[in-house]
């Protein structure tokens, strides 16, 4: 069955730009990485390459399994006239490239399914999927670049109120001046959760200096000490050794 196009609701336009200016203001927050986009060989922060050992995957959460876009619709080849557009955008190809803004993601649509569905338009240079960076589950937004901004034109000429699998998608072509210069650092990367329960464990476990050690003492007996002195005002002799590292 087909899906169409439905009419926008009277928010939409407005929702869309406060949600994409909103994402493009946290991409400049400390947690994100300063890397620049032209280092290959850097490993940013919560991003790997497919050389990277995956032996801490125990400590991370499992990334859900992506919907098959192979059984989703496929718009440049069934819509004619979305067709005539791809192909007089191809013969005029423009020099600069098209960035544009998704919102509004079903579930299940994340790096690999947003690069093979929206390839049937054209090439995909670049993608970022707005992720939590605590949890590092996704936001449900995305950002992506084609080799042609005619190109991305047409793709949010089309997308725009796309109803796809119960979701109205917001797809809006953002002005090269209003593109964040940090928008792409950790793009085309795969996402993996910091393993949050290995640093923990081995911060807890790492060996202690002298003075660490007589702190952590310290705290210790005096902790005793408030616990003892509350017992004898409620009338309760106790005497507990003292117990230290």
């Amino acid at each position: 069955k087909r899906l169409s196009k439905l009419a926008p609701p009277a928010d939409s336009a407005e929702s869309s730009d406060e949600e994409r200016d909103g994402e493009q203001n946290e991409i400049s927050d400390k947690g994100d990485d300063g890397s620049s986009e032209g280092e290959e060989d850097t490993h940013l922060h919560g991003f790997s390459s497919s050389d990277d050992d995956s032996s801490d995957d125990d400590d991370m959460d499992v990334e859900p399994v992506g919907i098959d876009v192979g059984k989703l619709p496929t718009i440049a080849k069934d819509d004619e006239s979305v067709k005539r557009k791809l192909d007089k955008a191809k013969k005029q190809p423009t020099q600069d490239r098209g960035v544009i803004y998704l919102g509004r993601l079903p579930h299940g649509f994340f790096e690999a399914q947003l690069k093979a569905y929206f390839s049937q338009f054209g090439d995909v240079t670049r993608l970022r999927v707005s992720r939590n960076k605590r949890t590092g589950h996704s936001k449900h937004r995305a950002f992506l670049e084609f080799d042609s901004s005619s190109v991305a034109q047409i793709v949010a000429e089309t997308m725009d109120n796309y109803l796809l699998m119960g979701h109205l998608l917001i797809c809006k072509v953002i002005p090269k001046d209003e593109v964040h210069p940090e928008l792409w650092i950790g793009a085309n990367r795969k996402w993996r959760k910091a393993p949050t329960a290995r640093i923990a464990r081995q911060v807890h476990n790492k060996p202690r200096t002298e003075e660490e050690i007589e702190r952590a003492t310290k705290r210790l007996l005096k902790r005793q000490d408030q616990k003892k002195r509350k017992l004898a005002e409620a009338g309760i002799n106790y005497n507990m050794d003292k117990v230290a590292y």
